[in-house]
């Protein structure tokens, strides 16, 4: 296995159009490869924000057919380069769409697929309630794929909040997670580092943690401060919260045994049962 991935996780203002958010994945990707990296991180939603939901049909596609990805993978081959699309809207099933990811190889060939599994249905106080399941269907399967720099689980935004998933790819051997997420403000704020943080403490492993940020087209605003967290809960990269960008840095694939070296919490766990009293 690989001890050392060099990373570019990319930070992005996507717009309802496929077309701009393909302008900057190409910029991306060249900027990457200039850098000699071996995987280009990218958010959520990174090839389409906020797309008029009155009729999906006229702006959206199967996976197959979706422009943003087939440009992914023209370019992670073009450029031999990994490639995480963070995730952009598909047609699913039933009217309704999926918030997919794909990672790709150097070759560009799907190496994994995922579908968001818990939806953003939340109210949060003193705004307009956000429910997220009634345009999109939840995927229902983790996602751990093996690669030559360890096994890497997949999760989108919201499952960050829950734990037990995490939880599941660290004892399955993940070395890496990613969570590409479009953030609100009041809740990057308030939640967004500590969350990813916990994830990384908890599991001893690398997060990776692109992100959307800024206004969008339809005024929506999200809070950026794209992330990298090392197992020992670390932050060693964080892009702010203003502006669209990359950072390049190298992930040292060893602080994983290390850190559950130090604290063996994988193997520290114990089974129970609840008494209620």
């Amino acid at each position: 296995m690989k001890q050392v991935l060099k990373l570019c996780i990319g930070q992005m203002n996507s717009s309802n159009s496929h077309s701009k958010n393909i302008d900057t994945l190409v910029k991306f990707a060249a900027d990457a490869a200039a850098q000699n990296c071996d995987l280009l991180a990218l958010p959520e939603a990174s090839g389409m924000m906020n797309a008029n939901l009155n009729n999906p049909k006229q702006q959206l596609f199967s996976a197959e057919q979706d422009p943003f990805i087939q440009i992914c993978k023209e370019q992670a081959q073009y450029h031999n380069l990994w490639l995480h699309t963070g995730s952009t809207p598909i047609l699913g099933s039933f009217e309704k769409l999926l918030n997919h990811s794909d990672l790709l190889d150097g070759q560009g060939v799907v190496r994994a697929s995922y579908d968001k599994i818990h939806l953003f249905d939340v109210q949060l106080q003193g705004q307009k309630s956000v429910v997220e399941s009634d345009r999109y269907t939840r995927g229902s399967k983790a996602v751990l794929v093996n690669t030559p720099w360890g096994a890497w689980g997949q999760s989108i935004c919201y499952d960050l909040r829950f734990p037990h998933l995490y939880r599941l790819y660290a004892q399955a051997g993940a070395t890496v997670v990613f969570v590409p997420s479009a953030f609100t403000m009041k809740t990057g704020r308030d939640h967004w580092q500590t969350l990813l943080r916990a994830r990384a403490i908890e599991n001893g492993l690398w997060i990776i943690a692109a992100a959307q940020v800024g206004t969008h087209d339809n005024s929506r605003q999200s809070w950026g401060h794209s992330l990298v967290v090392n197992p020992w809960g670390e932050v060693c990269c964080d892009l702010g919260g203003s502006e669209p960008g990359l950072q390049f840095l190298e992930l040292d694939l060893t602080q994983v045994a290390a850190a559950r070296a130090q604290i063996p919490s994988l193997l520290n766990q114990q089974s129970y049962t609840l008494e209620r009293c």
